[in-house]
């Protein structure tokens, strides 16, 4: 899932000012994508991270000194008074926050995926299918309930079917698209709407021995020649939002072979209807439906 305008993640290198709130997911989410839309990507990087009692940090790094009044006033118009008073900010001396914030993610189990950083690389079982993934620069490192949603999603399809055409839309680092070219030694065509994942998705692809199997585009929508070219597609996973994926339903649904399989992600539980009733009209069904961590995954099939 590109979190393109939604949450970016700069390396600054230098004394950094950081602010940090917990909420629960969606109010966390909320604020994370209110915050990237005004804050400069390049002097700034917004990051959720998941703790261990069910809530979630939301973490401002600053590579200028902020203007706290304003930060708390952003967070204030994005989930009111209660919580931006909740906002503290802390000053981090000469170090790569990055790294540091790395140094606290575990790996990641969904079914045969383990979704992990460098700094974890030695604690992985290498039966495992291992996704080395940082926790940089775009969205999905396995620890949100979406991208973790698809991954046991695709490792349960997988059991039982054998796609060979498989496209991820909205790929963020790339995460979904390694899983499948790894579990299948298939080829994969991913596209996000952000030229930064598409960088990152393709560096990361290559970090993990399947640069090979995966085109990454830069692409809005799937109307472009090259999703033309590689259809019909067995298998679509889409880790948006409901407004991009009720657009996307009537062309995507152009571009499936009978049978194919969509994971649809991003959702809140309330928003899963009009996900199903938009998918619904272009004649495709629920298969299953994977709540995690206050979001949804739907697996739908087109029947033949």
């Amino acid at each position: 899932m590109s979190l393109a305008g939604r949450r970016r993640q700069s390396q600054i290198d230098a004394s950094t000012v950081v602010a940090r709130l917990c909420a629960d997911a969606p109010v966390a989410q909320r604020i994370a994508d209110f915050l990237t839309e005004l804050l400069d990507p390049n002097q700034t990087a917004v990051g959720i991270f998941e703790g261990p009692q069910d809530d979630w940090t939301v973490e401002i790094s600053f590579g200028v000194v902020p203007d706290r009044d304003a930060v708390r006033e952003f967070v204030a118009r994005a989930a009111g008074n209660a919580a931006a008073r909740t906002l503290t900010f802390e000053t981090l001396a000469d170090r790569d926050w990055v790294r540091s914030s790395l140094s606290g993610l575990r790996p990641v189990e969904a079914g045969r995926f383990v979704v992990h950083g460098s700094h974890d690389r030695h604690r992985v079982a290498h039966n495992r299918l291992r996704i080395e993934i940082e926790a940089a620069l775009a969205f999905g490192t396995g620890h949100h309930g979406t991208t973790r949603g698809c991954l046991l999603a695709l490792d349960r399809l997988l059991k039982t079917y054998r796609p060979r055409r498989v496209l991820d839309l909205g790929t963020g680092t790339g995460v979904l698209s390694i899983a499948a070219a790894k579990a299948l030694h298939a080829r994969v065509l991913a596209s996000d709407i952000d030229p930064l994942a598409v960088s990152t998705a393709r560096a990361n692809a290559r970090a993990n021995a399947v640069g090979g199997c995966i085109e990454v585009v830069h692409a809005a929508g799937v109307t472009g020649r090259r999703f033309g070219a590689r259809a019909p597609f067995d298998l679509v996973s889409a880790n948006i939002l409901l407004k991009p994926l009720e657009r996307l339903a009537r062309p995507l649904s152009r571009l499936l072979a009978p049978n194919a399989r969509v994971i649809l992600s991003g959702l809140l539980p309330s928003q899963a209807n009009a996900a199903l009733a938009a998918y619904a009209a272009q004649r495709l069904r629920l298969e299953r439906r994977i709540t995690l961590d206050g979001w949804v995954t739907l697996v739908l099939i087109r029947p033949s």
